[in-house]
This record gives C-alpha cells, sequence and structure tokens, in this order.
C-alpha cells in the first residue's frame, strides 16, 4: 500500500503546496520516495517525483495515464475539449489537424505579425523605479494574443479585455479551489462564469472567421481539412480557451522569470542587448532561431520556474511506477518542477547559470528528462516553438528600449493558487534607452 502523508485532514497538502511547492515536493520526495500517496483537495493523488517516476506517465507507454479525467478533475469545466484535455484516438485525431497550425511557414508568419504587435504594445511602458514587470507583461500578452491570433478582432473597449483578462485568470485559479460547486463568491464560480464570458468572446467572432480565411490562428483553426475531418464550431471554441490561456499566461510567467534575473545578472542583460542590437528591429524567424544565447537563458528561466510545475494525469487501469502498484482510476500528480532543481542532475541548481545548457556542459543531458517545462510524450506541447519565439521577441524589444535592474536579493513570493504569479507584481527599475 502507498505510503499516506499524514497531515490535517484533506487541507493539509494542499496548502502545502500552495504555500511553497518546492519545499513540499523536497519534503515528500525525502519522507516518502519518489512513489507516494496524498489527499489534494478532497480526494487521493498518487505523486510522482524525480526524472524516472513522472517519466513513467510521460511518455505513457502502456497506456494507463488520461489527461482529459486527470485535469478535468482541475480545470475540466473550464478548458475542457481543448487539446491538452484529449487522449488517445481523439487526441491523435485533433493534434494532427492543429499541427497544420504550427508548421513552420505559418510560425514564421505569426512571427512576422508579432514583432509590430510587441512594438505598439511597449510604448505604452513608462519608466520608473517600481515598475510592475509582471501585470505590465501580462498586458502585452494578451494583447498579442488577441491580436496575432485573432487576426486583430476588435474588443469593444479596454473594459472588456480587462474582463477578458480576468476570465482567463478565474478559470485557471479555480483548479486550486476548495469548494467545487459554481457558488456566488467562490473560485469555482468565478471559473463558470469566466468560461462562459469566454465562449460568448469567441463565438461572437466566429462566424467573420468562418466566412474569410486569414493567417491569424483563429481564422487557421476554422478552416484546417484533412482527409475530410475539420472542426466544429464547438471544436474551435474550446481550442481557441485554451490556446489562447497556454499562450499568454506561460508567456508572461518566463518573461518576467527572465527580466528578474536579467536585472540581477547585468552582464548577461548587456550581452544579449548587444546581440538584440545587430538584429533587425523587426526579426525573422530564422533570425531569432540563430540568438542562441537567448535560448540559454529562456532555458535556464524555464528551469527555475517552469509555468506548469505539475501536470495532471488519471489512471485508465491499474499501472505500476518504479516497482510500485497504482489502482486504476488513481488521480495522478506528475510534478516536474522539482527535477529541474535536484542536485542530481544541475550544478548548484539554484543558482541563475544559462551556460549550463551550453556545450559542452549541457547538464539537460544528464537525464533524459531532467528537464521537462513542455511536458512528455504525446502529449508535448505543440506551441513549443511558437513560444520560444514570442519571449524571445519580447526580450528582443525590451532590450533595445529599456534597461532595467532588480535587487540582487530579491526573491519572488509566488501565489501557486494558480499558474506561479508574483504576488507583488514582479517590481524593476526601468530606465529607457537614448535613441
Amino acid at each position: 500500500m502507498l505510503p499516506l502523508l499524514r497531515s490535517l485532514p484533506l487541507v493539509g497538502p494542499t496548502l502545502a503546496y500552495v504555500s511553497d511547492p518546492l519545499t513540499f515536493m523536497e519534503r515528500q520526495l525525502r519522507e516518502h520516495g519518489p512513489v507516494s500517496e496524498i489527499p489534494f483537495l478532497g480526494r487521493p493523488w498518487t505523486v510522482l517525483l524525480g526524472p524516472d517516476a513522472c517519466s513513467e506517465a510521460l511518455v505513457n507507454r502502456d497506456k494507463a495515464f488520461a489527461n482529459g479525467p486527470g485535469w478535468g478533475q482541475l480545470v475540466g469545466p473550464f478548458f475542457d475539449g481543448g487539446l491538452m484535455l484529449l487522449d488517445f484516438d481523439e487526441h491523435r485525431r485533433h493534434r494532427r489537424l492543429m499541427q497544420q497550425a504550427f508548421t513552420r511557414d505559418r510560425i514564421e508568419g505569426y512571427t512576422a505579425a508579432l514583432s509590430p504587435a510587441v512594438a505598439r504594445g511597449l510604448d505604452a511602458w513608462q519608466p520608473g523605479e517600481n515598475v510592475r514587470a509582471y501585470p505590465a507583461l501580462k498586458t502585452l500578452t494578451l494583447d498579442l494574443a488577441t491580436q496575432v491570433f485573432m487576426g486583430g478582432a476588435q474588443l469593444t473597449s479596454p473594459r472588456e479585455l480587462d474582463a477578458v483578462n480576468r476570465a482567463f485568470v478565474d478559470c485557471v485559479q479555480a483548479a486550486t479551489a476548495f469548494v467545487r460547486a459554481p457558488l456566488p463568491f467562490t473560485r469555482w464560480g468565478r471559473g463558470v462564469r469566466g468560461r462562459a464570458l469566454l465562449e460568448e468572446f469567441l463565438t461572437r467572432h466566429l462566424p467573420a472567421k468562418r466566412a474569410h480565411a486569414s493567417e491569424d490562428l483563429f481564422s487557421v483553426l476554422c478552416h484546417l481539412s484533412e482527409d475530410g475531418e475539420v472542426f466544429s464550431d464547438e471544436d474551435v471554441v474550446n481550442h481557441m480557451i485554451f490556446l489562447l490561456m497556454a499562450a499568454h499566461d506561460t508567456s508572461t510567467i518566463t518573461v518576467s522569470t527572465a527580466m528578474q534575473h536579467l536585472g540581477q545578472h547585468p552582464a548577461w542583460q548587456e550581452r544579449l542587448r548587444e546581440q538584440a542590437r545587430e538584429l533587425p528591429e523587426h526579426p525573422t524567424l530564422a533570425e531569432l532561431d540563430a540568438w542562441e544565447d537567448a535560448d540559454l537563458v529562456i532555458h535556464e528561466c524555464l528551469r527555475l520556474l517552469p509555468p506548469v510545475p505539475v501536470l495532471a494525469r488519471r489512471t485508465v487501469k491499474e499501472t505500476e511506477v518504479l516497482g510500485t502498484r497504482i489502482p486504476a482510476g488513481r488521480l495522478t500528480a506528475v510534478m516536474v518542477h522539482l527535477q529541474h532543481h535536484q542536485q542530481e542532475w544541475w550544478t548548484d541548481p539554484e543558482r541563475f547559470d544559462p551556460e549550463r545548457f551550453a556545450e559542452p556542459r549541457r547538464e539537460d543531458r544528464r537525464h533524459r528528462h531532467a528537464w521537462e517545462p513542455f511536458g512528455g510524450g504525446v502529449h508535448k506541447c505543440l506551441g513549443m516553438f511558437f513560444a520560444g519565439a514570442e519571449v524571445k521577441l519580447i526580450l528582443h524589444h525590451l532590450l533595445r528600449r529599456f534597461e532595467w535592474a532588480v535587487d540582487p536579493d530579491y526573491r519572488p513570493s509566488l501565489s501557486y493558487l494558480s499558474l506561479p504569479v508574483p504576488k507583488d507584481g514582479q517590481p524593476v527599475r526601468l530606465r529607457a534607452l537614448a535613441g
């Protein structure tokens, strides 16, 4: 029988995780091993820790672990029908069709549209001694998502843009709600209302996208076809809600983390700035691909703070991980964050050290699954190459316009009610550069 963590009934491990996930994971591994059990949000969950255990669920050779019923337990009502919540034949069919939206040519088109949109968005940034980088970046990336993914579909007002942003936040934060019913003044209730707002918003723009093909992602999804397969209106709305959330939330966290560490390591900031100035104002995808030092920094930021630190699964049949039996129907937390900080794989893992990803060190190759910010197996993030281009473009324009500093002793206090968010907004001292 799996060892059960003794603590407060129902809520103890939940609160411990939300308060400090990495400390919780380290203690759980130390006291209970790589495969254990905890009560979480009122249900028993199997916890997988370390690359060997996590890889069993990610690779999923015997098809025992399913995404849909795992994530569905947390965010199903809010992101139902998104690619992350589909499994097996249905997932394969939708992913095969959606891959056409993320070909090299498509990403080149998205990148070309993104760059001037990033520049326009940064026009609104004001230098200062205490600029909250995280909310500013979140506004920017949501605006990019609605402009580029939706082809400039105009919202009725800035107030509606704020409502859409709030709806995404409410949907994600509902994952850790203790009260899991649509009651007033609860996170779950706000998530249900947020999902309804997003459905209405996208459904309102859908007919125009069906009628006129264009190069934005919304339109592309409306017109994809393979062997007679197409996405229904419901499919398009479901995928857009998930993709818009993923496109702006994960990019916000990654750029925010990069701003923190570049602000604390000015030599790295200046190194990237000199390289950004050597690129044209609006670089192509090929030029961004060749910006290797930016890759090193982004990889290190994703190691230190993966935007999705835990992946949810549920077993559809009895299985075994590292010799431990896991029954059918068991919710499973694949805690990939921990392996990003284990000394077995990383030298001085709490230190910002982008060179660890460069040749000849390549510490990420010490274990095939030591670095997993995009998941693994058939569910590995389909948009990770686009996400990399977006993050590089934002950093490119930031570095050419501004320099910034962060107190070397600053460590963000993160909220894990949803994806990791700095509670203080990630303050930086921002100064505009001449010319």
